[in-house]
């Protein structure tokens, strides 16, 4: 299983710029790990020496590189990391075989809806009544998938993954191990001394495109719908609330948590360790930096920072101005002194 160089350079929209292909391409490698045999890129001026001493068979390069170094092939295109991104998926694809059929030791309930031989049913999976699954998907070792469930088609649903019952995915849309979609949300009223459970009877929806993270838990809606738009990626452990909807191609980074009722626009990047609050609003392509906290609507087209987030180039003065304040003091006990000995003349 490897690609020629003729297949690299259509895949990526690339151009051979140096060197001269010996063999075909097997592996994926970073600069500084990769043999004769590995596809590898230039991406970060960061990694420039291990590009020039990287033993890689073909390197992806953008345009600026003037330095080639004997040994490799240099294929020059628009966005490295993204043509490699291309290369990964083009390898993965044929190291990964599709075997439709159903694993003796799953269960599938008898009225699931489903062609057992356009899908992939792994061990141990658990399939209860009502569920559908779509044509291409597979379904790995250990997942559960609830009742009445719908799966769209093509999608990837790895180990121990759960879709609970009613919940909604559509066509290629991936969930990492451990996931868990159409968990209770977090509600509960305090009554008579004690806290009550309110019961959670809406539903996720993952549409067309989504990838969830390994153990990212997406909680089912209170009544309604929990929606994850078109194209977004989240991370792995996320904590997305109840009746949250998130637009479409939004990024969602590690160990943010997006309180109940919120909703995000489209094109929404969210940073690592972010906080949004419940029932708030945050605008089309809006940028939240790692760590922020959220406590009120944020307007679109800006990138946010600090707690509570603000615009981070207003956050960036304020450190500077706070970084400057030892000085000041010492400059005002210094001016303090001066006046207190010129009065006591």
């Amino acid at each position: 299983m490897e690609l020629s160089l003729e297949e690299v350079t259509k895949l990526t929209g690339g151009r051979v710029v140096a060197g001269e292909s010996k063999n075909g391409y097997r592996g994926l490698a970073a600069l500084n790990e990769a043999t004769a045999n590995d596809v590898s890129f230039l991406g970060n001026e960061k990694y420039y020496d291990d590009y020039l001493r990287t033993n890689a068979g073909l390197v992806l390069v953008p345009s600026k590189v003037k330095e080639f170094p004997e040994g490799p092939v240099y294929v020059e295109v628009e966005n490295p990391s993204y043509a490699f991104g291309l290369v990964v998926k083009k390898l993965s694809a044929k190291m990964r075989s599709f075997k439709p059929g159903v694993h003796p030791t799953a269960y599938v309930a008898e009225d699931v809806r489903y062609n057992p031989e356009k899908v992939s049913i792994k061990a141990n999976v658990v399939v209860e009544s009502g569920a559908v699954i779509g044509d291409g998907t597979e379904i790995q070792a250990g997942a559960v998938i609830g009742e009445y469930a719908k799966i769209g088609k093509d999608c990837l649903i790895y180990s121990n993954a759960t879709i609970r019952e009613y919940c909604e995915l559509g066509d290629r849309v991936i969930m990492q191990p451990g996931s868990v979609i159409g968990s209770d949300g977090y509600g509960y009223e305090f009554v008579d001394g004690a806290h009550q459970k309110v019961d959670q009877v809406g539903i996720v929806v993952l549409e067309n495109d989504v990838e969830v993270g390994a153990n990212t838990t997406i909680d089912r809606a209170r009544f309604g719908k929990t929606v994850i738009g078109e194209g977004t990626k989240i991370d792995n452990l996320v904590q997305i609330g109840h009746n949250v909807v998130i637009g479409k191609h939004c990024l969602v980074i590690a160990l943010t948590g997006v309180a109940g009722s919120s909703s995000l626009g489209n094109y929404v990047t969210v940073a690592a360790q972010v906080g949004i609050a419940g029932h708030l609003h945050i605008a089309d392509k809006a940028t939240l930096m790692a760590r922020t906290g959220v406590m009120k609507d944020l307007e679109g087209d800006q990138i946010y920072w600090g707690n509570p987030a603000r615009p981070a180039k207003d956050q960036l003065r304020s450190i500077a101005a706070l970084a400057r304040l030892p000085k000041l003091m010492s400059d005002f006990r210094s001016l303090k002194k001066k006046v207190e000995e010129t009065e006591s003349e």
